[in-house]
C-alpha cells in the first residue's frame, strides 16, 4: 500500500463483477494492463480524459477528476445481433460472439430446437473435419475438446473410393497426415443431438429462441426489425440469417430463387452395425453409374450409410418400400454394401431429394447478412457444408470485433456494413471452390464405369464381357495426383487466418503405425482386414 500512496492519479474499470483501480505513475504515458482479459487498455496521463477498455466497451475515467465521470464503469451499449436459425452455423456463431465479452448482445430463433431429437429427419451424425474443428477451437477451446471427446475419431484410418461391384480399392484418401503435420485436429463424426447440447449448454438457453420462426425482417438502415411466425417483432443492430438451404432471409435479400436440384435423391440410414473392418476402414464410397453408396463408422457399434440415384425429383417410394428398391438397385454389388442393407430396418430408412445453391456474389445488404447453407448450400459429398458454416462463424464473429475496436479507437460508429462485406470478401473464395469440389465430387462418383460398355446404351451387352474400362486408370492417375493437395487446401488452407489459435498435437489422436502402409499397399490393407475378420 506504500507504493501505492505515491502514485498521482488512479482510474478505476469496472469490469462484468470487478472494480479494478489502476495506478498510473506521472512519467507513464501509456500503460498496458490486463492482457488476458482485454486486448489493450491505454491510459493517458491526463485528469478529465475518458478512455475506452477496447475488449468490452468499459468507459473508464480518474477517480479524482474534478468534474467527475458521472458513471464509472458505464458500458458502451453493445451490438445486439440477431441470428435466423439455431442449426450448426447459428449456435457456433452466438457461441462465438458471447465469447466476444460485452462487444454483442445476441439472440438466436429457431423453429425448432428438438428436431435433432433422435437424430431427427434427414439428421443423421455430422462429419466435422479438421479444418472446423481448428476453428471451434479458436473461437472455444472448452468446447471444442468436449466435442472432440464425445465425437468418434475417423482420420485416424483408411478413407476412400472402391468399385462397388467387387469392393475393390479405388483410390485411398489420407486425412490424418495433413492434419498432424498442420497442428489440427483429425476429423470426426459426431451425434447432431450430442453437438447440439453442447453447444447449447455453452449459449445458454436464455439467448436461444426455442419455437420462434423468423418469416421477415425491416432494415432501416439503422435497426433491424424481425417478425416471427406468431406475430412477434425484435429488434437488433444485425440481422445473420442462419437459416439453410430454404433461407428466408435470403430470399428476401435477393429474390425468391430456388434451390437447383442435383438430379440425386439419397437414401439414408444408421444401423446397429459393425463391419470386420472397423479397425482399419473408417469411411467408404462405393462407385456406380448413375449411383453411389457411402458408408462411415459413426461410432457406439452404429454405421451411417447413404445411398445415391440418379432420377428426377419428387419420386416416392410405396409404403415399406424403400429397403426392397434399394436391394433392387445396389443388390448385386459388394458384400459390404449389401450386408448394411440387409442389417436395416425399414423404418430406420429415411429419402429425401438433394438440393443446392448457387454461390452468391453477395452476401450481405445493409445490416442483414447471411451465413452456411443460406449462403452457399453445396452438394453433401466433400462432409463440408456444417464445416463451411463454422468457419463463417468465426469470420464473421471477428469482423464484427474488429469493427468495434475501430469505434472505440476513433470514438465514430460501428461500421456494421463494411464489417458484413469484409466478412463476405474473406469467405467467397473458398466457400465457392468448396462447393464446387462437392458438385464435381457426386459427378466423378456417379460417372464411374467400371467396364466398357457400361452406360453405352446399345453397346451395354460389352459390359458382360467384363472388359475394365479404360477412363479407371486415367481417373485414378489424375485423382492419385490432385486429391492430396486437394485435402491439404481443404483440411488446412484456412487455419492460417485463426487469429490466436495455436496449432498443437493431441495425443490421444493417433493413427496405427501401419496407416502408411495400407494407404500404399492394397494387399497389406487386405491383411490387415482379414485379421480383423472373426473366426467361424
Amino acid at each position: 500500500m506504500a507504493n501505492v500512496q505515491a502514485m498521482s492519479h488512479f482510474y478505476m474499470c469496472k469490469m462484468s463483477n470487478y472494480n479494478l483501480m489502476i495506478p498510473v505513475f506521472p512519467s507513464d504515458k501509456n500503460v498496458n494492463v490486463l492482457r488476458e482479459q482485454c486486448s489493450s487498455v491505454v491510459l493517458k496521463h491526463r485528469k478529465t480524459e475518458r478512455v475506452y477498455w477496447r475488449s468490452t466497451g468499459v468507459i473508464c475515467g480518474p477517480v479524482d477528476d474534478s468534474a467527475g465521470v458521472k458513471e464509472l464503469g458505464e458500458r458502451r451499449k453493445p451490438l445486439r445481433i440477431l441470428i435466423a436459425g439455431g442449426g450448426i452455423g447459428g449456435l457456433v456463431l452466438a457461441l462465438a460472439l458471447k465469447n466476444k465479452g460485452d462487444f454483442f448482445e445476441v439472440k438466436v430463433f429457431e423453429k425448432d430446437l428438438s428436431a435433432v431429437k433422435g437424430e431427427g429427419m434427414h439428421r443423421g451424425p455430422i462429419q466435422i473435419q479438421s479444418n472446423a474443428l481448428a476453428a471451434l477451437q479458436a473461437i472455444d477451446g472448452g468446447v471444442a475438446e468436449e466435442i472432440m471427446e464425445s465425437g468418434c475419431l475417423t482420420g485416424d484410418r483408411v478413407n476412400g473410393l472402391v468399385d462397388g461391384l467387387s469392393g475393390s480399392w479405388f483410390i485411398k484418401f489420407d486425412t490424418f497426415t495433413p492434419a498432424v503435420e498442420r497442428g489440427l485436429p483429425v476429423t470426426r463424426v459426431i451425434s447432431r443431438m450430442t453437438l447440439q447440447k453442447i453447444l447449447v449448454h455453452a449459449i445458454g438457453p436464455e439467448i436461444i429462441e426455442n419455437s420462434s420462426n423468423v418469416v421477415d425482417f425491416n432494415d432501416d438502415g439503422q435497426k433491424v426489425t424481425v417478425m416471427l411466425e406468431d406475430g412477434r417483432q425484435c429488434e437488433g443492430d444485425i440481422l445473420v440469417g442462419a437459416d439453410g438451404i430454404w433461407s428466408k432471409v435470403r430470399a428476401k435479400l435477393f429474390g425468391p430463387k430456388g434451390a437447383i436440384y442435383s438430379q440425386y435423391t439419397c437414401y439414408s440410414g444408421i444401423v446397429d452395425f459393425v463391419p470386420p473392418q472397423i479397425n482399419t476402414v473408417a469411411y467408404r464410397v462405393f462407385l456406380g453409374y448413375k449411383k453411389y453408396f457411402v458408408s462411415s463408422d459413426v461410432g457406439s457399434g452404429k454405421t451411417q450409410w447413404y445411398a445415391f440415384h440418379y432420377e428426377p425429383a419428387g419420386s416416392v417410394d410405396p409404403p415399406n418400400g424403400k429397403k426392397e428398391r434399394l436391394l433392387n438397385l445396389f443388390g448385386g454389388w459388394c458384400e459390404e454394401v449389401v450386408d448394411l442393407l440387409l442389417a436395416t430396418p425399414e423404418e430406420m430408412i429415411l429419402r429425401r431429394d438433394i438440393y443446392e445453391r448457387e454461390p452468391l456474389l453477395t452476401w450481405s445488404k445493409g445490416h442483414v447478412t447471411l451465413l452456411g447453407d443460406s449462403a452457399h448450400a453445396m452438394q453433401p459429398n466433400m462432409g463440408q457444408g456444417g464445416c463451411m458454416a463454422i468457419e463463417d462463424s468465426y469470420q464473421l464473429s471477428l469482423e464484427l470485433q474488429k469493427a468495434c475496436k475501430a469505434s472505440f479507437d476513433t470514438g465514430k460508429s460501428v461500421d456494421i456494413t463494411s464489417a458484413l462485406k469484409r466478412y463476405e470478401k474473406e469467405r467467397r473464395l473458398r466457400t465457392r471452390a468448396i462447393h464446387g469440389m462437392a458438385r464435381m465430387a457426386a459427378t466423378m462418383a456417379s460417372a464411374y464405369r467400371p467396364f466398357l460398355g457400361v452406360g453405352l446404351g446399345p453397346l451395354s451387352f460389352l459390359a458382360k464381357l467384363q472388359i475394365p474400362h479404360p477412363g479407371r486408370s486415367g481417373g485414378r492417375f489424375f485423382l492419385q495426383i490432385l486429391m492430396p493437395v486437394m485435402l491439404s487446401w481443404v483440411l488446412g488452407g484456412n487455419s492460417s487466418k485463426l487469429e490466436g489459435w495455436i496449432p498443437s498435437c493431441r495425443l490421444s489422436d493417433k493413427a496405427n503405425d501401419q496407416l502408411k502402409q495400407w494407404l500404399a499397399d492394397d494387399n497389406a490393407m487386405e491383411q490387415a482386414i482379414d485379421a480383423e475378420a472373426p473366426v467361424a
